[in-house]
């Protein structure tokens, strides 16, 4: 009996541990009504890139979901194409500032675009 439990949890460790680090999929709708609850996680949004500006992969563009539209800062992660429908994972960064420009609730990417 004491083997069968001490299998049990090795096989299911893992697997616990792989699910810690799933990214969570959510709304611009979710993410900007509730961003705290984001705050710290990575997680994915898919949508459309639209207002894309800068240069040498780094810069601002929105995402459009149909639920909302949510800025995303790239550093080092390239820009997609204007229009393009893009999959972003980062996190939520509230009272951000770039370039001047006052940001209460801001997308920050993490992992290159899909």
């Amino acid at each position: 009996m004491v083997y069968i439990r001490k299998l049990l949890l090795a096989a299911a460790l893992p697997l616990a541990l792989m699910l810690v680090g799933c990214t969570t999929h959510a709304s611009v709708a979710d993410l900007t009504r509730d961003p705290g609850h984001y705050t710290g996680k990575d997680v994915t949004i898919t949508g459309q890139a639209t207002d894309v500006f800068g240069g040498l992969g780094q810069g601002l563009f929105q995402v459009d979901d149909g639920t909302g539209k949510i800025w995303v800062l790239s550093q080092n992660y390239g820009l997609p194409a204007n229009n393009a429908k893009v999959s972003v994972t980062g996190q939520v960064q509230q009272g951000i500032s770039v370039g001047g420009r006052n940001f209460g609730v801001l997308f920050r990417q993490t992992k290159a675009l899909d």
